[in-house]
């Protein structure tokens, strides 16, 4: 069993940045993949960037060269620097953890949720 907690959202100006902390429970956290998606009003839950085990990252389009997710196994914890923040980025974001060494960017796919943390970012 793994408990995600997430921290860091608030609300920023468009062109601001903020970085979302994942805390996770339990001494195996450096074998899950790890997740953050987010959910606006209205819209799905979308994939927006994963890290696997060895460390290597996955993003979705949008948020290329704008987004890092990074983790550091000795404190249980991935992060999401988010940089150029536009207003379609507003949502509640999620981390989550996938059993295995692969990344996916399949919601159904991963295994344990965090709470969420709202991201608003004013134009």
């Amino acid at each position: 069993q793994v408990q995600l907690d997430e921290s860091g959202g608030g609300l920023v100006q468009a062109g601001g940045s903020l970085r979302l902390s994942c805390a996770a429970s339990g001494r195996t956290f450096s074998s899950y993949a790890m997740g953050w998606f987010r959910q606006a009003p209205g819209q799905e839950r979308e994939f927006v960037a994963a890290i696997n085990r060895s460390g290597h990252t996955y993003y979705t389009d949008s948020v290329k060269g704008r987004f890092t997710i990074s983790r550091d196994n000795a404190k249980n914890t991935v992060y999401l620097q988010m940089n150029s923040l536009k207003p379609e980025d507003t949502a509640v974001y999620y981390c989550a953890a996938r059993s295995g060494a692969t990344y996916t960017w399949n919601p159904n796919d991963y295994d344990y949720w965090g709470q969420g943390t709202q991201v608003t970012v004013s134009s």
